[in-house]
C-alpha cells in the first residue's frame, strides 16, 4: 500500500493533469477546425467565419459569443455599430464592426469549450456541410 499524499502534492498532481489534457485538447480543437474547408461564415457577420461553441450547461458568463475560428483557436466574437458615425449619416454598412478577441483560458475553463468545439465541428462534418 502506498503512502497517502499531502493535499499540496495531490493538487499539484491534479494541477498537471489538467494541464495535459487541455494541450491534448488544444491539438484535437486545431484537427478538427482543419478538416472543415471551406469554414462557414458565422451568421449575421459580414467578415467572421467561424462555428459557435456553446459547453453543456452554458459558457461562461464573462465572455460573450464563442467561436472555433478556422485556425483551430477559440474566440469572442462581438458585433456591433458605431452609432457616432452612424448618426451622423453614415450608412450602417460601413460603420459596423466586427471584433475576433483571441481567447487565452486557463486549463480549466478551456476544457469545456474545447469539448464543445470538437462536438459541435463533428456534428458540422457529420452533416455533409464540407
Amino acid at each position: 500500500m502506498s503512502e497517502p499524499r499531502d493535499p499540496a502534492t495531490l493538487l499539484a498532481l491534479a494541477d498537471a493533469t489538467v494541464q495535459r489534457a487541455a494541450e491534448a485538447l488544444r491539438t484535437q480543437v486545431k484537427e478538427v477546425a482543419a478538416l472543415i474547408d471551406p469554414f462557414p461564415p458565422f451568421p449575421g457577420a459580414v467578415f467572421a467565419y467561424g462555428i459557435e461553441v456553446e459547453p453543456p450547461g452554458g459558457g461562461d458568463p464573462d465572455l460573450g459569443c464563442v467561436i472555433l475560428g478556422n485556425d483551430g483557436a477559440l474566440y469572442e466574437l462581438s458585433i456591433g455599430l458605431d452609432t457616432t458615425q452612424t448618426a451622423l449619416g453614415a450608412g450602417a454598412s460601413g460603420e459596423r464592426h466586427e471584433d475576433l478577441r483571441p481567447l487565452d483560458l486557463p486549463p480549466e475553463r478551456y476544457i469545456p469549450y474545447a469539448h464543445a468545439a470538437i462536438a459541435t465541428a463533428a456534428a458540422y462534418l457529420e452533416g455533409g456541410r464540407r
